[in-house]
């Protein structure tokens, strides 16, 4: 078996068993450019790991993934008689520590979900106009979402009379509930009025936050124009932590100012750091 065929083979042994394993799918893919793939795993080796591990940048974390995605492959051609040993360097170099996420203050949030500001950066955009914008920030805030679980969402997902969001299929392959305060919920139910009367909601199965085609949100999209929010809005990194903060340090902001609140209202946090961990 050659070692393109043993990839796929392993790529769709992983999704087989349930895993979506689509960034390490793309890696092996891309670990092709520097081995033959017509080759035997046999013939694959260490320099042109090294090579792959390398790449052009300075040492991050993504050769550490590159490496996990390596060890599992091989670990699978080996157990299949496709590989008799595996060729990846014994020691690796230890990825930099991760910089804290950016924690927005109340001041920076409110600048950052101001419909001017909003209306400003997005004035001229074919699709992705700002009341969507603002929507999503506030749901990626408000309920603490990660981004691809806030644009996946549906109309069917959306429980306004239970204040319920239903997230499918999560990073961990499972679905939950999650509960929504009160001025969430206003913002959705305006938004999802408007969605109807444009006409582009097609039924419960559309997507709640949609392009004005009806199509779903794009990360690159998404992220070029927060990055122009951050500026306009200025929203900076600070000294010792991360220089740039992300969309994904909103569901961080969540999670320390909902800690915050609880404890100051003397709940019992302990046992919500579990949910709010992952």
């Amino acid at each position: 078996m050659t070692l393109r065929e043993a990839i796929e083979q392993y790529i769709l042994w992983r999704q087989v068993h349930g895993a979506k394993f689509r960034t390490g799918a793309n890696l092996l893919r891309h670990f092709l450019k520097y081995a033959d793939g017509d080759d035997t795993c046999d013939v694959v080796t260490t320099t042109k790991i090294l090579a792959f591990l390398a790449g052009k940048g300075p040492l991050a974390r993504h050769r550490e993934n590159k490496y996990y995605v390596l060890a599992g492959f091989w670990r699978h051609a080996i157990s299949r008689g496709h590989a008799t040993c595996s060729p990846l360097p014994n020691s690796e170099p230890k990825s930099p520590p991760r910089k804290p996420p950016y924690i927005y203050s109340h001041e920076e949030l409110r600048r950052l979900v101001d419909p001017a500001t909003l209306e400003s950066v997005r004035r001229g955009a074919v699709q992705f106009d700002a009341v969507t914008f603002r929507t999503l920030l506030l749901l990626l805030y408000g309920a603490g979402l990660r981004f691809s679980e806030a644009t996946g969402l549906t109309f069917a997902d959306v429980d306004l009379a239970e204040h319920i969001l239903t997230i499918r299929v999560t990073k961990f392959y499972k679905s939950r509930l999650v509960p929504i305060g009160p001025q969430l919920a206003t913002v959705l139910t305006n938004y999802m009025l408007l969605r109807r009367h444009g006409e582009l909601a097609q039924g419960e199965t559309s997507f709640l936050l949609a392009n004005r085609d009806g199509t779903r949100l794009a990360s690159s999209t998404v992220q070029a124009a927060f990055d122009a929010l951050r500026r306009i809005a200025g929203v900076h990194g600070t000294t010792g932590g991360r220089q740039i903060p992300r969309l994904h340090d909103l569901r961080h902001s969540f999670a320390v100012h909902s800690l915050t609140a609880w404890y100051r209202q003397g709940a019992d946090v302990q046992r919500l750091l579990p949910v709010l961990s992952t």
